[in-house]
């Protein structure tokens, strides 16, 4: 019977679309509203500084990716540098971290259909969620087909606010909050105008706006040339943080006073809506729709994939590793799926908290992902001093820039105990990973009595 694998279906340009399709979505079309209500101007330093920071993450994961062919997936990474607990807890806190970024998502979808249409919200929700799940147990390709699409949608819609704030600014144009100036950055209470406190209350957001961006590496397994997409896709992160991130922002602010953007609502609504361009709300609302169900198709097929490598890896239940006739994970996918589905049902038992625990939660789990990959980092270039030597892909700055972005993580944990808002999910998180060992080390002394 013949071995099904992963097929390499992911070209250049699907690559380069999923890492752009990952990255931009809720945090930064919705979330961005909180974190400037916090930090006022000054968001758009916390966006350059988490930016950067990721930057480096994504250098030191794209050289130990590339240093061996065999690698499929972080957990890979995470045993051969860590050993095999590293390797189940952070397969395993992955697959959460996108399902809990998905679950926000179900439940964004079902809000955002309810604009247009008087229906319970989670119908919509299980509807999009359907339709998702079978498109991915089609073929990989389409998953990339589907994210290259989503991902044009958001970048057309970022590319039309800077042009046109930039239009308006060049007219002197006026709105309901006043002349749209590059003065509005820094004339209503200067870059900090809450102080050191909000600028470092706002990081939360901003982690969970750049969660994703790693995704690039969970599709390395199935990109058809990584030696030349993986650095490809890795090189442009930091033009598309200049450009979607902190060009969009900065166009949000000369528009619009910082203060005139309301938390509860999408800042790229509330600016389209100002210049009067018509039907604004419900153009923006689509693309909102999109992009909650963009990140939504990507949490299925990096949670499949995971379930998939970590079966591989005797780390899971044996039938995740089970591939349809597409060469796709469909256990794996199946499972993710019904989790996810749960979603619905979170935002009604808990309808006021549930959006706002479960982004923290899957922020907090990224930082423990992110932070193993540079951990990783350090202690290949330390054991394995030839491959880096040889390696055509170095990661600049190694090991200093490795402990200064895991110092920026521990500070930012650290914020959030002073925050309400993430205190209770940063407390929470701790029992996923008190459970994570447990079942590790119950399977682990299993084996050896066996």
């Amino acid at each position: 019977m013949e071995q099904r694998e992963l097929k390499r279906d992911l070209s250049n340009r699907h690559v380069q679309l999923i890492a752009i399709g990952g990255t931009i979505g809720t945090g930064l079309f919705l979330g961005s509203g909180k974190a400037i209500q916090l930090a006022g101007p000054s968001i758009i330093f916390a966006y350059l500084i988490v930016g950067i920071a990721l930057f480096f993450v994504m250098r030191a994961l794209g050289e130990l990716l590339l240093s061996k062919a065999g690698y499929q997936s972080l957990t890979d990474i995470a045993e051969e540098y860590l050993g095999p607990w590293a390797s189940f807890v952070t397969g395993w806190t992955y697959w959460f971290c996108w399902i809990m970024t998905a679950m926000a998502d179900v439940i964004a979808v079902g809000v955002y259909v309810k604009y247009w249409f008087n229906i319970p919200q989670w119908i919509p929700a299980l509807i999009c969620v359907i339709i998702l799940l079978g498109l991915n147990l089609l073929t990989v390709k389409l998953f990339g087909e589907l994210e290259f699409w989503f991902a044009l949608i958001k970048v057309i819609t970022i590319l039309a606010l800077i042009i046109i704030g930039v239009i308006l600014l060049v007219m002197g144009f006026k709105t309901d909050a006043g002349s749209v100036t590059v003065q509005n950055i820094w004339n209503h209470g200067g870059l900090f105008p809450n102080g050191v406190s909000g600028f470092l209350l706002s990081f939360q957001m901003v982690i969970f706006a750049y969660v994703g961006v790693e995704l690039v590496g969970v599709s390395a397994a199935e990109t058809s040339n990584p030696q030349k997409n993986i650095p490809s896709a890795i090189n442009k992160i930091p033009l598309r943080i200049l450009f979607f991130y902190v060009g969009a922002l900065i166009v949000l602010l000369f528009i619009n006073p910082w203060m005139e953007l309301n938390a509860a609502e999408s800042p790229f609504v509330k600016t389209f809506s100002l210049v009067g361009i018509p039907l604004a709300a419900g153009i923006i609302n689509f693309v909102v729709l999109t992009s909650a169900a963009s990140a939504c198709n990507s949490g299925m097929f990096s949670t499949s994939r995971i379930l998939y490598n970590l079966s591989k890896n005797d780390q899971g239940p044996s039938k995740f590793a089970k591939l349809n006739k597409n060469h796709v994970p469909s256990n794996g996918l199946f499972v993710s799926t019904l989790v996810i589905s749960a979603g619905a049902l979170l935002s009604k038992l808990i309808p006021d908290q549930a959006f706002g625990i479960v982004t923290t939660i899957s922020a907090i789990c990224f930082i423990w992902v992110w932070s193993i990959i540079l951990i990783c980092h350090l202690r290949y270039k330390k054991t394995r001093p030839q491959l880096h030597a040889a390696s055509a892909f170095k990661a600049p700055l190694t090991p200093f820039i490795n402990y200064v972005v895991l110092a920026l993580f521990a500070v930012i944990l650290v914020i959030m105990l002073f925050s309400d808002a993430t205190r209770p999910a940063l407390l929470l998180t701790p029992v996923w990973f008190i459970l994570l060992f447990i079942f590790y080390w119950t399977r682990r002394k299993k084996k050896i009595n066996l």
